[in-house]
């Protein structure tokens, strides 16, 4: 059987609460792979059975070893990859039912961490250019079989984006405005030359994919439930012309709250010779080749202490745009300032949310250009994003200048916005302005 191997296992800070790892690296099998194989056997682990949860996450999972899903059950699978023709796969495998696990309660959530781990279920729709989409379809996560002359991979035809569901303290489930993803996404789909689908359609698919997967939301207070829309030109070409067919996807994974012990100021590092974006470019979208551009440098900036990279426009060279995935305010004598949207900075949701929570609570908002020198002398600067929410700076270097803010960065507007933006994503406090929405 010639199957591929990948790379692919829950991290190592994923632990039990008795402190034993939860998981090594190892490979899986993509797919359903595992339900198919002739060569899976029933295999004794230790720790499969906790308390009567047969949770996949609660096992001491020797080395080698991951999960791989199919037919609503868990395989664990040990694989070794030989290095021959066939790249023939040896596995011995446990099924382990998970209809009716609703919770992962071996899983210490307060150690859990910020990362990627597979999850249960993912939502695969296809639509051929010019033609409407097809009805989507849950599938067991795993790997896309794609031709090596798809438009995503040779000319990055594609986009993605980034919101959460939580768990309420009372068993809710919430998403957070996604209704302004899909407004983005075909903001974004036009740019690129892509279909989109409505709104309704990825709302929709955003509710079955987080269902779906819903043993994995943490519990309230602990994390949330990461959701990941793709939008791939799928389908293959070899001169530059968009794709003959597409796929829209969305993946979930479970993540920790992003600070532990309360809100931790970041230092930034601003770069005068790389840009992000240029204007009549695609900064204004949300592609994935915005993001691949940007890792040189930030890779740098982390190497020389620094946490992330504050980029500038490209036309004058003087005014702060974004970080490399962040939105960026800053607050003088009380008025907080961002910059304007000009088609060269993503129209990020969070930004967008707390231009509206702060304008309620009074204060002064402007978006307009602000300069860099205006950042090195502002009483408090902040970055807001899907996965940070409000990320406190608290210092910035430009050239051979380094301006640390008070209190360490930890200024009172911040924490005032993130505490009221999260109550309000939580289920904590009301929402008037109806942004969030209710799936269970």
């Amino acid at each position: 059987m010639a199957i591929a191997c990948r790379q692919l296992a829950f991290p190592a800070d994923l632990r039990l609460r008795d402190g034993a790892p939860a998981a090594e690296t190892g490979r899986s099998l993509g797919g359903g792979a595992a339900a198919q194989s002739p060569r899976l056997r029933p295999h004794a682990f230790r720790g499969l059975q906790r308390e009567r949860d047969l949770s996949p996450a609660t096992p001491r999972w020797p080395a080698s070893y991951v999960v791989s899903n199919a037919d609503n059950k868990f395989y664990v699978l040990g694989s070794k990859c030989q290095s021959s023709k066939t790249r023939a796969i040896r596995s011995e495998a446990t099924a382990v039912t998970t209809e009716k696990v609703s919770t992962l309660d071996g899983v210490d959530w307060d150690n859990f961490g910020f990362g990627l781990r597979p999850t249960d279920a993912m939502y695969v729709m296809k639509c051929q250019r010019g033609e409407e989409w097809e009805k989507g379809e849950l599938k067991p996560f795993g790997n896309l079989e794609l031709s090596p002359s798809a438009a995503v991979l040779n000319y990055g035809q594609a986009l993605f984006e980034g919101l959460k569901a939580y768990r309420t303290d009372d068993g809710r489930i919430l998403l957070f405005r996604p209704e302004e993803n899909a407004l983005r996404m075909i903001s974004g789909a036009d740019r690129m030359s892509m279909p989109a689908p409505s709104v309704d359609v990825f709302v929709n698919a955003v509710k079955e994919t987080v269902l779906a997967n819903e043993r994995w939301i943490p519990p309230a207070g602990k994390g949330s439930l990461y959701i990941r829309p793709l939008l791939l030109g799928s389908g293959a070409v070899l001169g530059l012309a968009p794709a003959p067919e597409y796929s829209f996807i969305i993946y979930v994974s479970p993540v920790g709250n992003y600070f532990k012990g309360g809100l931790a100021p970041i230092d930034l590092k601003v770069d005068g010779y790389y840009h992000r974006a240029a204007p009549g470019g695609t900064g204004g979208v949300k592609t994935i080749g915005n993001y691949a551009s940007v890792l040189k440098t930030q890779l740098t900036a982390k190497g020389k202490g620094y946490s992330d990279v504050l980029y500038l426009d490209a036309v004058e060279n003087k005014y702060v745009e974004e970080v490399s995935s962040c939105n960026i305010f800053i607050v003088k004598d009380n008025k907080i300032s961002t910059p304007e949207l000009r088609g060269t900075i993503l129209p990020g949701i969070t930004r967008k949310s707390i231009i509206e929570l702060a304008r309620n609570f009074g204060y002064e908002v402007e978006e307009r250009l602000v300069s860099v020198d205006e950042v090195m002398e502002a009483d408090e600067v902040f970055c807001t994003g899907t996965a940070v929410v409000v990320n406190p700076v608290g210092s910035v270097t430009y050239n051979d200048r380094r301006v640390k803010y008070k209190n360490g960065g930890l200024g009172g507007i911040a924490q005032q916005l993130y505490t009221a933006l999260t109550d309000i994503q939580m289920g904590k406090a009301e929402d008037k302005l109806g942004w969030v929405v209710q799936l269970a």
